[in-house]
């Protein structure tokens, strides 16, 4: 995002709502949970999420795991997670901080997730090897095949005559992972089709004021409904 446009919003277009990061009452029978299940292996071992937001990652694996260990920078995301782990009898700690300054704090476990983080990690080679040392058994890596703002690159340029750069890609992480000598194995998936978004939330990820919140939802069904292209990274 342009400096300009940021330093110009009534907002701040990073925020996010940890209410909206609880994890679900029924996990999902994903590609990654299938994964990570299988490197548990049925031992009851420890798991790392790294940038848990509300947990659900590892907590769709909290039948198989015999400790959830929570990472995020977020207090706020991991007082969700504390909760929702606690409201179902779950073995769990946290780590307050940034990944992989706060490693050392997190330790090892026998499996490694991490969920929809890759995108806003500046420096990937570093967070990658921090993964890799910190996971006994591996590392399960789940991140959509796109950027996942992508999709509002059209509002981009209907607002603000912005055309935004090509969007990274789950192949730009194997790039690097393959250049720090790892070749994961990937399995690509659909997760289903967008579902509605919140204009305000949008709104504010395109650092507009609330008076064009009617606008950007206009704009919004506009828009075609897409499948998601999601990518699990294994290693």
């Amino acid at each position: 995002m342009p400096p300009e446009i940021v330093s110009a919003a009534p907002h701040s277009p990073w925020k996010h709502d940890p209410a909206h990061f609880g994890a679900p009452a029924d996990a999902a029978d994903t590609p990654s949970r299938r994964t990570a299940l299988g490197l548990l292996g049925g031992t009851r071992g420890q798991v790392l999420d790294v940038g848990c937001g509300g947990g659900s990652a590892c907590i769709a694996l909290a039948d198989a795991a015999g400790m959830l260990v929570g990472l995020d920078h977020d207090p706020g995301m991991l007082a969700a997670f504390e909760r929702d782990c606690a409201a179902r009898g779950i073995a769990h700690r946290t780590v307050l901080g940034a990944w992989p300054e706060a490693a050392d704090q997190a330790g090892q476990a026998d499996v490694v997730v991490c969920h929809h983080v890759g995108y806003n990690t500046p420096e990937l080679a570093p967070f990658l090897s921090a993964l890799t040392t910190a996971a006994r058994g591996g590392v399960v890596m789940e991140l959509t095949a796109r950027h996942p703002m992508a999709w509002l690159d059209p509002l981009w340029q209907r607002f603000h005559g912005l055309d935004r750069s090509a969007p990274a890609t789950a192949d730009d992480a194997v790039a690097v992972l393959v250049e720090l000598g790892i070749r994961p194995s990937a399995i690509r998936w659909e997760r289903g089709a967008r579902l509605p978004e919140d204009p305000a939330w949008v709104a504010r990820r395109l650092c507009l004021p609330p008076d064009r919140v009617p606008e950007v939802a206009a704009a919004l069904e506009d828009l075609p409904r897409r499948p998601r292209s999601v990518v699990t990274l294994t290693w």
